[in-house]
């Protein structure tokens, strides 16, 4: 089956599996290479293996333990099945649980806890979040294992020692943002393993090691474009984007515009601003000064935010992107 490396790392590797088989294909033996949970998000086919017979559609998932052999019918349809696989290193296997009972599963139905997973790691690996693949994997394989076992991961707050850890890994992050950073790196600064690092950080900060290495970077980047005239693509790579269009992307969906209009706004161009303050209902008490003619909100309603009701110059009152001073801002 055809297979495209999404990520590679000590502890875990992803892979994009896409498969045209069909009916008049014959099935043949294969062999899992080590622990594996492959989220099936497209398609349908069946799977022998431990005895059993499974039949996966999307959403289902397909467990591999090292060793196992099984063997994949395509009996219902010409193609078109893709998986997302995340195999994972004995020692995360261990992190994660010393139940190996689990990893016999085999195959699990589509599970709601296990597919809004499947489909964060998609979206992960199509660049449309801002999470770690490898810490969806983990949340995933971890998520699985829980369900199997019914032995629901331990929760406990950190300890005033972990935090410290967890404050210490952050300023490595931010110190070390416009380079490459993973997790097993991360991990290694503060001497734990991926897995418990993973966990440790988001209890500690509320958000996970990748994220905050994303913020971090777009919060550079941001001071950048504010005050640098350089491209933004130069800007992009300096803070540790290896690829601008995942930048744009990013930026786009925290700042809510694109690093352009970032910049014009940054640059005095107030009509951007209020675009974005629009959906929050905050524009309206911006108009009444603008259409009053007033340079400042107080100086013709004392209880500002209250809108400005006044007309002075008896022009009928103007959007927030149509304002005098938005206009002339431009340039």
């Amino acid at each position: 089956m055809p297979a495209e490396t999404i990520l590679q790392r000590p502890m875990m590797a992803v892979f994009d599996y896409r498969c045209s088989a069909g009916p008049g294909d014959r099935p043949f033996t294969e062999l899992h290479a080590g622990h594996s949970v492959s989220y099936v998000r497209r398609g349908s086919f069946g799977c022998r293996q431990l005895g059993r017979a499974d039949e996966l559609v999307a959403g289902s998932v397909l467990v591999g333990h090292p060793g196992d052999e099984f063997t994949c019918t395509h009996e219902h349809h010409h193609g078109g099945d893709e998986c997302l696989s995340f195999e994972l290193a004995p020692a995360l296997v261990e992190a994660i649980s010393d139940d190996r009972t689990a990893w016999r599963a085999g195959a699990m139905p589509p599970l709601p806890g296990l597919m809004v997973l499947g489909e964060l790691a998609q979206a992960t690996a199509e660049g449309r979040s801002d999470l770690g693949l490898d810490e969806v994997g983990i949340a995933f394989a971890a998520r699985f294992v829980a369900l199997v076992t019914g032995r629901p991961p331990h929760r406990t707050e950190p300890a005033a020692r972990d935090r410290r850890r967890a404050v210490e890994a952050a300023l490595w992050i931010d110190a070390n943002a416009d380079q490459p950073v993973d997790l097993d790196g991360a991990a290694r600064t503060v001497g734990l393993s991926p897995f418990h690092f993973l966990r440790l950080f988001a209890r500690s900060l509320g958000v996970t090691p990748h994220q905050y290495l994303v913020r971090a970077r777009l919060r550079r980047a941001a001071r950048l474009l504010a005050e640098d005239a350089r491209p933004v693509t130069d800007i992009a790579y300096d803070v540790g984007f290896g690829d601008l269009s995942n930048f744009v992307r990013s930026f786009h969906r925290a700042a809510g515009v694109s690093p352009q209009r970032f910049r014009k706004a940054a640059r005095g161009d107030r009509g951007i601003l209020l675009e974005r303050l629009a959906p929050a209902g905050l524009n309206s008490s911006w108009r009444g000064a603008e259409r009053c003619g007033h340079p400042e909100a107080g100086a013709c309603s004392p209880g500002w935010p209250r809108p400005c009701e006044a007309r002075h110059d008896g022009s009928e009152a103007r959007g927030p992107l149509t304002t005098p001073s938005a206009s002339s801002d431009r340039r």
